[in-house]
């Protein structure tokens, strides 16, 4: 069982993510914007993160660059699960140190794939 932080400021996103996370067996860690996502990463050290993009105080962008690039929290796989579905914003992503970029509304299958590729073995 894993420890998959959630970092969502929409309820309803959240509370979905979380039943596919917990069908996959595993414990689900929340926060409700990008700033507390980056605290419970350096807090918890989760052993994946599903990261929204659109977020009030620090967008998803921005908390996926801050902890990829702190020692503590680098090793920690970021899966962005975002509306923004442009090539540009996926390459952004990519570049901001996320290993992969999902669209919502999320295909159950898909997402639980790029899980259980991404967590440690």
């Amino acid at each position: 069982m894993a420890r998959i932080l959630i970092v969502d400021d929409s309820q309803s996103q959240l509370l979905g993510l979380k039943r596919i996370v917990e069908k996959l067996g595993h414990e689900v860690i929340s926060a409700e914007d990008g700033a507390a996502g980056v605290e419970a990463a350096k807090r918890e050290l989760p052993d994946l993160i599903l990261m929204d993009v659109v977020m009030p105080n620090l967008n998803g962008f921005q908390a996926t660059r801050t902890i990829a690039k702190e020692p503590r929290t680098s090793h920690i796989p970021i899966v962005l699960v975002t509306t923004k579905d442009q090539d540009t914003d996926r390459v952004w992503g990519i570049r901001q140190g996320a290993k992969a970029y999902v669209t919502k509304p999320v295909n159950e299958a898909e997402l639980s794939r790029t899980i259980t590729e991404l967590l440690p073995k």
